[in-house]
This record gives C-alpha cells, structure tokens and sequence, in this order.
C-alpha cells in the first residue's frame, strides 16, 4: 500500500480556524450577549462577593457567630452563582439553552441574591465585633447587595421597555364586552 493513500485522509493540508491567536478556552468565551454596562456590573457581582468572602474569612474570633456564619453562607453563595451566571452568559452554554430562561434566570436570582445578601449584611452590622476584617467584609456585602440590586433594576427597566402597554384592537369589541348580557 501506498504511503500517501494511508495518510492523505487524516493529513490536513491547510489548519483550520481552530489555531491562532483564540484557540484553546479563549475561543469559547463571548463577551457581546450582554451590554457593556451589565458586564460591569456582573463582573463587580463576581469581584465584591469575593472580597466580602475573604474578608469575613479572615475573621477569626467572634462573639456572637450567627450573622457571621450567616454572612458566610450569604457572600459564598453570591459569588458562586454570579460566577454561574457569567459561565451561562459568556460561553457555548448560553446557545444551548432558551434564551428566555437564561433571562428569567438572572432575573430572579439577582433579586434574590441581592435581598437576602442585603439581609446578610445587616445582620452582621448588628453582630460584629467591630474588627477591621468585619468592617471590610460589611463594606464589601453592602456594596454587592447594592450591585446586585442595581442590576436587578437596570433589567426590569429593559423587561419594561420591551414589553409596551396593550392598547385594545377594536373598539368595537370592547363596546361589546362592556354592554350587559340582558339588554
């Protein structure tokens, strides 16, 4: 058999797209699904809800432990799902699943996120010890709650400029459906 006919198949002549300057994991990440101003306030999510962690990790003494664990817990849960979040916007993952739900998604668990760890964080302010790591572990909640819930206002104010108020067709019809069925 002929060297050439063996390999001619799996030889490739010329390489594909694949190799370059985005290949790897780079060329999966997309940053357009969302507006510049969303992707800030995503990645502030990510970055506030981490150094609220570290910081109420670095904790290492505390009276009254509950708003601390509670915070713990909180600021954990933050950062991993606005991590999530960011995995579903920026990857093949968001094709793969509807984009309504994507939204709808991102929609209640930013609200969520952002009230309870709004929650979480005064609740630490009436326990703390009053160490620096407390105080910049608080400061770093407040201002995720505050990311969060900014967010969650900026996508309702699109959920509403999308959907415009609905005017009646026909006046016809509705002058049928409002006389009494008896007259």
């Amino acid at each position: 058999m002929e060297n050439g006919a063996v390999y001619s198949p799996t030889t490739e002549a010329a390489p594909g797209t694949g190799r370059g300057a985005r290949s790897g994991l780079a060329a999966y990440f997309v940053l357009g699904r969302l507006p510049w101003y969303r992707r800030i306030l995503k990645g502030l999510q990510l970055l506030l809800s981490l150094l609220a962690f570290i910081c109420e990790e670095v904790v290492s003494e505390c009276g009254l432990c509950g708003g601390l664990y509670f915070f713990e817990f909180v600021s954990c849960s933050a950062f991993l799902l606005s991590l999530l979040l960011l995995i579903v916007y920026c990857t093949p993952v968001h094709d793969r699943v509807d984009t309504g739900k994507v939204k709808s998604s991102d929609f209640y668990i930013t609200l969520g996120t952002g009230c309870v760890f709004l929650l979480a964080s005064i609740i630490f302010v009436s326990t703390h010890s009053g160490t620096s790591a407390e105080i910049a572990a608080i400061v770093f909640g407040f201002l995720a709650s505050s990311m969060f819930l900014l967010d969650f206002v900026v996508m309702l104010c699109e959920k509403l400029r999308e959907s415009p108020l609905r005017k009646p067709e026909n006046n016809a019809k509705v002058e049928a459906l409002t006389e009494p069925l008896n007259a």
